[in-house]
């Protein structure tokens, strides 16, 4: 079964707030680990099409981006990874452009490490291969969770995973924390970073709890926000990262605080 419907497209939500706070996150776990010269391995279960137009039609359809970061930009930090990401994008694509984690993560990796991306819908990889083309990435057309049990532990064995999935199958919140066990039992050193909405309707709670009982040690992160849209079930975003790199938690904290000035 495919680990993300192939229905869904992410430029309806390109940028909202809970992409923020998840790239917001993602860039300061890449920052902190590429100041190592060791190389590195990172890969994402569900990336998406890597790189979105904010003023597409599907964008403007639903305007999240701007309860996202039109909103919060000008609240980040100058020195954020994140802002240095999206300028750098911005710089390359347009002023329209906003990168997904696949270029998010682009940005902040260097030469010498190595990037694998699954995405499974037909347009979104089509489009993923385009905007990773001259990088050196690895796309990988496949579900998932089926490429990271493959590739883990991955060469290098140093790295990082973001598991970022749709949550529009049903079981997703039931069968994450015995996919998360397995994964890290096979590369307990690597950083496993999960991101899940808060709902309204507390779906992610009993996963959320499960994972905090087997995983002590690991962050997890959560800002709450207004619904983007009337009757949207969303109303926050919480990030559980297993061997977080070292001072994640202190440079979680203006995240923190940039959701909460906008409360």
């Amino acid at each position: 079964m495919s680990g993300r419907m192939l229905s869904y497209q992410h430029i309806y939500h390109a940028g909202n707030p809970a992409d923020v706070h998840k790239h917001a996150l993602l860039a300061a776990c890449l920052d902190y680990m590429v100041q190592k010269e060791k190389p590195l391995s990172y890969l994402e279960t569900h990336s998406g099409r890597g790189l979105y137009d904010l003023g597409s039609a599907e964008a403007l359809k639903t305007g999240e981006y701007s309860q996202g970061i039109d909103r919060l930009r000008e609240s980040l930090a100058p020195a954020s990874p994140y802002l240095r990401a999206l300028r750098q994008i911005e710089a390359q694509h347009g002023p329209k452009a906003y990168p997904g984690s696949p270029l998010i993560a682009q940005a902040l990796l260097r030469d010498c490490d190595t990037a694998h991306f699954a995405e499974l819908h037909p347009k979104e990889f089509s489009e993923l291969c385009a905007a990773l083309r001259g990088t050196g990435a690895h796309c990988h057309k496949r579900d998932g969770f089926e490429m990271a049990q493959a590739l883990c532990p991955p060469t290098p064995r140093r790295g990082m995973m973001l598991i970022d999935p749709s949550y529009e199958l049903k079981d997703d919140f039931a069968r994450l924390p015995k996919i998360i066990a397995q994964l890290h039992r096979k590369w307990n050193v690597g950083v496993i970073a999960l991101w899940y909405p808060i709902l309204t309707t507390h779906a992610q709670t009993t996963m959320v709890k499960a994972l905090c009982r087997a995983h002590p040690q690991a962050l997890s992160h959560e800002v709450r926000f207004a619904p983007v849209r009337s009757n949207h079930r969303m109303i926050g975003s919480g990030l559980f990262v297993l061997n977080p790199p070292f001072g994640l938690t202190e440079a979680a904290a203006p995240v923190t605080a940039l959701f909460r000035a906008v409360e």
